[in-house]
């Protein structure tokens, strides 16, 4: 199933597999530069292992959803994408909602657990932050030459055609001005009460574990991490059936 929903003035492309009736939806929330379609079959394979629905979709200026209106975000545009997603599940009917959201993706569904607590009953982040650090900064500042020096501009163009640039310099923008060094949503995290389940890889390029421990010792619910030796900032690419093993065991354990 694809379709545009409208979230407000906004476009917003969805997929998704209702093929489960009273299960819950796995609502996908990709990377910072990411879409539906880099998510592949990951979805898919999860749903069979948990017997779950899917929903996965652009966020705005993303993949086939509608551009950003302007290029320069606000130090809470991930709050204002939990917001967004409470709206999509609104419009979508979703009622029983597990997140897994990736880097970006993952700290959006720790702000709409925090914020809206009674419709979340569950999180898998992987690669999500609470609060800038430099090792980010560094990464952010690798793609940025990469960006400059190398084809990641056209792999992007695939996904995101004539938004490219301004979803990577949105992105990028944002999390190297001076003043975004200070974002912390630290002070979020207890109102969190349903299970997370937090996935890092050892090595992640754009995080430390610092990032991990502060999520699993500061929400109210049962917290589980999840640090994946010799891998990077995108475990569910790099060894997807690990990943899918703990998600499905996660998600087949909630209440």
């Amino acid at each position: 199933m694809e379709s545009v929903i409208k979230i407000g003035d906004v476009n917003i492309f969805i997929s998704g597999e209702n093929n489960y009736s009273e299960r819950p939806v796995i609502i996908f929330l990709h990377e910072s530069l990411g879409c539906t379609v880099l998510w592949r079959d990951f979805p898919a394979k999860l749903a069979e292992k948990t017997k779950c629905n899917i929903l996965v979709y652009d966020r705005q200026g993303h993949g086939r959803s509608d551009p950003f209106i302007s290029d320069k975000r606000k130090n809470d545009y991930m709050e204002d994408e939990a917001n967004t997603l409470i709206e999509l599940m609104q419009e979508c009917q979703i009622k029983n909602a597990i997140l897994f959201g990736h880097s970006d993706g993952g700290t959006i569904a720790l702000l709409a657990a925090s914020k809206y607590p009674s419709k979340i009953s569950g999180v898998i982040t992987e690669g999500a932050h609470v609060f800038a650090e430099e090792v980010t900064l560094n990464g952010i500042r690798k793609a940025v030459e990469s960006f400059h020096s190398t084809d990641l501009k056209k792999k992007l163009m695939k996904y995101h055609g004539d938004k490219t640039e301004s979803v990577f310099y949105a992105w990028a923008d944002k999390w190297l001005s001076d003043e975004f060094r200070n974002w912390n949503i630290e002070h979020m995290l207890p109102d969190i009460q349903c299970p997370v389940l937090v996935i890092q890889g050892e090595h992640d390029e754009y995080g430390s574990i610092k990032q991990i421990d502060a999520i699993v010792n500061q929400v109210s619910g049962p917290a589980f991490k999840y640090i994946i030796p010799y891998t990077g900032h995108t475990p569910h690419k790099k060894i997807a059936e690990e990943v899918l093993k703990r998600s499905a065991e996660f998600i087949n354990n909630l209440k």
